[in-house]
C-alpha cells in the first residue's frame, strides 16, 4: 500500500518536473527569437512626450501642474512669459473661434455624405424589420382564439404600426437630406467622385 503511494507521488512529481523543464526550454527559446528580432532592428522606437500630442479642437493648452506653477513676488506686477504665451494663444483663438469652419475638402464631402447616407441605411434596416414584426403579429393575431391575447398583440401591432409610420417619415426627410447634400455639392463646384 505504501509502495503504491510513494509510486503515485514519484509519478506527479516527475510529471512536474518534466513540464517545468518543457517551460523552461520554451522560454529559452523565446529569449532567443527575441534577442534576434532586437538585432535586426536598425533605428530606436520613438519615445513620445507631451510637445508631440495634438492639442485639443479648442485649441488651448493642456493646464501645466500645480507643483510647478511658481508663486508671484509681491513686488513683480510683469507677466511670465509661459503666461504671456497662453494669453497669446487664448487671444489667437478667440479672433480664429469664428472663422472655424470645416475646410471643405474632399474628406468633408465624403463624411457629410457618408454619415447622411448611413443614417438613411439604418432607417431603411428599422423598416425593414418592423414590417417583419407587423407581419409576425399579424400572423399570430390570426391564429390566436383567446381574446386577452388578441387584445394584447393588437395593441402591439397598432404600436409597430404608428412606428413604421414615423420611421417612413424619417426616411423621407432623409432621404431629402441626401438629395439636399448633392444638389449644395453641385451647386459648389466638387466633384461627383468626393461624395462616394
Amino acid at each position: 500500500m505504501k509502495l503504491r503511494s510513494f509510486g503515485c507521488c514519484c509519478a506527479a512529481t516527475l510529471a512536474v518536473l518534466a513540464g517545468v523543464a518543457a517551460s523552461a526550454q520554451t522560454l529559452a527559446d523565446v529569449a532567443r527569437t527575441e534577442e534576434s528580432r532586437r538585432k535586426t532592428i536598425k533605428e530606436p522606437s520613438k519615445v513620445y512626450t507631451n510637445d508631440d500630442l495634438k492639442r485639443d479642437a479648442s485649441g488651448g493648452e493642456t493646464p501645466a501642474p500645480a507643483s510647478t506653477a511658481k508663486p508671484a513676488s509681491t513686488g513683480d506686477t510683469a507677466p511670465s512669459p509661459a503666461g504671456a504665451e497662453a494669453k497669446a494663444t487664448d487671444a489667437a483663438g478667440q479672433k480664429d473661434a469664428p472663422a472655424n469652419e470645416p475646410a471643405r475638402d474632399r474628406a468633408y464631402w465624403s463624411d457629410r455624405m457618408k454619415q447622411a447616407q448611413d443614417q438613411l441605411d439604418r432607417s431603411k434596416m428599422f423598416l425593414a424589420a418592423l414590417e417583419t414584426r407587423v407581419n409576425a403579429l399579424n400572423a399570430d393575431f390570426v391564429n390566436r382564439d383567446d381574446p386577452a391575447q388578441r387584445t394584447v398583440i393588437d395593441r402591439d401591432r397598432q404600436r409597430a404600426m404608428a412606428e413604421m409610420d414615423r420611421v417612413r417619415k424619417d426616411i423621407a426627410q432623409q432621404t431629402k437630406a441626401v438629395a439636399d447634400i448633392e444638389e449644395e455639392a453641385r451647386r459648389a463646384g466638387v466633384p461627383a467622385g468626393w461624395l462616394r
